[in-house]
């Protein structure tokens, strides 16, 4: 996977298609991001480069609710491509 803002776009519109909103905000956040489920918004700190904007948002989807079915194509191929990424610490 390519670290470039095309590929944090579609990673972004794989989000939206599930439902959720992806904002960028000024914030102390401990990890990178903020997620705040009933209202499906993850809030993403703006002063993040595009490689820690990526790498954050692979490491919070698997804990969003997103459900496969609702993704076109595109994004279910990158979504499958996301979740099999082995998970590091």
């Amino acid at each position: 996977m390519k670290y470039n803002q095309n590929t944090s776009d579609k990673i972004e519109a794989v989000l939206e298609e599930a439902g959720y909103v992806v904002r960028f905000e000024r914030g102390t956040f401990q990890s990178g991001y903020c997620i705040l489920q009933q209202k499906r918004v993850v809030v993403l700190n703006k002063f993040l480069n595009v490689e820690g904007r990526i790498n954050t948002l692979i490491e919070l989807m698997p804990q969003l609710d997103i459900h496969f079915d609702a993704l076109t194509a595109d994004s279910q191929k990158l979504y499958e491509e996301i979740m099999s990424r082995p998970v590091t610490d």
